[in-house]
């Protein structure tokens, strides 16, 4: 691994040794609240695996990544923003401003959060 690919604070956040509100927990992700939420529901969904970006995604990780997107459809009904619509965000490298480098996909939404670039 690289410098920047090395244990993030996202990889304390699964071990419990820093504090985070996780609404969502299993054998393959972890969910918690975006410490600076951009929306009235922001949280971030993570494998418990450290994957560094989109490009470090394998074969084996397929499980993994569509277990992703269930949670993020299970937490978007269970936060009340199933029905009018919410925005997944998976950011991947320096030019996209992945700022953490463990993959994560942010469940944003609670109100009209504006137009994307594409």
């Amino acid at each position: 691994m690289t410098e920047e690919h090395k244990e993030t604070i996202f990889s304390s956040i699964i071990r419990k040794e820093i504090p985070a509100d996780i609404v969502y927990e299993d054998e393959l992700v972890t969910a918690f609240r975006d410490i600076n939420p951009r929306a009235p529901v922001h949280i971030l969904i993570i494998p418990n695996k450290l994957i560094p970006t989109v490009n470090d995604v394998t074969e084996d990780d397929e499980l993994t990544m569509g277990r992703l997107f269930s949670v993020a459809k299970l937490l978007a009904k269970k936060e009340g923003i199933s029905e009018n619509g919410y925005r997944l965000v998976v950011n991947c490298g320096s030019h996209a401003r992945q700022e953490v480098y463990h993959l994560h996909m942010h469940l944003v939404g609670g109100n009209d959060i504006g137009p994307m670039i594409c």
